[in-house]
């Protein structure tokens, strides 16, 4: 019986050799939403999208997409399917306009005015030739054509990879619009600021396995919370403070430290005798929750910003 999920995963294995790539994944997109994607480099993201596109073909467990097989199914399913990889390549000799038409016409047709309005949203210039693109602007056509699409669910693997960030503003912008109109988009970027900004859910992909997924809200549940005030009293020994974690006091009278989030209260209540000012209490960000995964990892740090490259497996 197949789900109602636009993507669903359950203990999906992909084996490359005696190299395991995905290791059970289990994944689940709902229809409508903006689903973030994370993981470093050789975590599995790529694989799994390459699967799920049925470029690859599973080693074990079972994986829907729009409800078809991903491999069986994959003729179907592109046309109601577009992607966007982290590193286009275009035909050399066909115009930007021309290229988007192909992609387009590959899914159904595109809608005109729309395409037309991306273009200049975008500030392509249709006209010049793929060989005369610059990665950012060859990162543009695939995305003009997938928003311009038909597609029911939009794949998009490190999409702005190679934009300014006047393009990367208007790309979110473009992604929060076809959230309202209700396309499911799955999400895998470096740029954790992005995700964060667009997501209404995300999953954490670990050695091929998931190992968080929720909203923001609930992935946050689990994590300390930051807090920094100044005290116009130094208390005597700062890391004996109920409540607080990993307690500093700076010379200027600033106390930095961690919370849980069910502990606020305790917090607030052991501070208040020491006389507080410019209280900051901020919960964690997605970057705090990503390295939180991640923290023991060397290749962690390269993730929360614009890591260069793609995935191996």
């Amino acid at each position: 019986m197949r789900s109602d999920k636009a993507i669903l995963t359950k203990g999906l294995i992909k084996r490359f050799g005696s190299f395991t790539a995905l290791d059970g994944l289990d994944l689940e997109v709902a229809p409508g939403e903006v689903h973030g994607f994370l993981g470093p480099n050789g975590a599995g993201k790529s694989t799994t999208i390459r699967v799920l596109l049925g470029l690859l073909r599973a080693s074990g467990g079972h994986a829907e997409l729009l409800g078809g097989d991903p491999w069986r199914d994959a003729l179907e399913l592109h046309r109601r399917v577009a992607y966007v990889p982290g590193d286009v390549s275009l035909w050399p000799g066909l115009s930007g306009g021309e290229a988007i038409d192909l992609l387009g016409s590959m899914r159904g047709g595109l809608d005109g005015r729309r395409r037309d309005a991306l273009i200049e949203r975008f500030e392509l210039e249709p006209a010049k030739r793929g060989r005369q693109y610059s990665k950012g602007n060859r990162q543009k056509v695939a995305i003009i054509a997938a928003l311009a699409s038909d597609a029911e669910l939009l794949i998009l693997d490190e999409p702005t990879s190679g934009l300014d960030p006047l393009m990367e503003a208007a790309f979110q912008s473009e992604i929060v619009a076809e959230r309202a109109r209700g396309r499911t988009v799955l999400l895998s970027s470096h740029i954790l600021s992005e995700v964060e900004a667009l997501a209404d859910r995300v999953s954490i992909i670990r050695h091929g396995r998931i190992v968080s997924s929720g909203t923001l809200a609930e992935l946050r549940g689990s994590t300390r919370t930051s807090l920094r005030t100044r005290l116009d009293r130094a208390p005597g020994n700062p890391a004996a403070l109920p409540a607080l974690a990993d307690a500093s006091l700076g010379a200027d009278g600033v106390l930095s430290a961690a919370v849980e989030p069910d502990r606020i209260n305790e917090a607030m209540a052991a501070l208040v005798p020491f006389g507080m000012s410019d209280l900051t209490v901020s919960p964690a960000s997605l970057e705090d929750l990503f390295l939180h995964q991640y923290g023991d990892e060397p290749a962690a740090a390269g993730t929360a910003g614009h890591a260069q490259g793609q995935e191996g497996a």
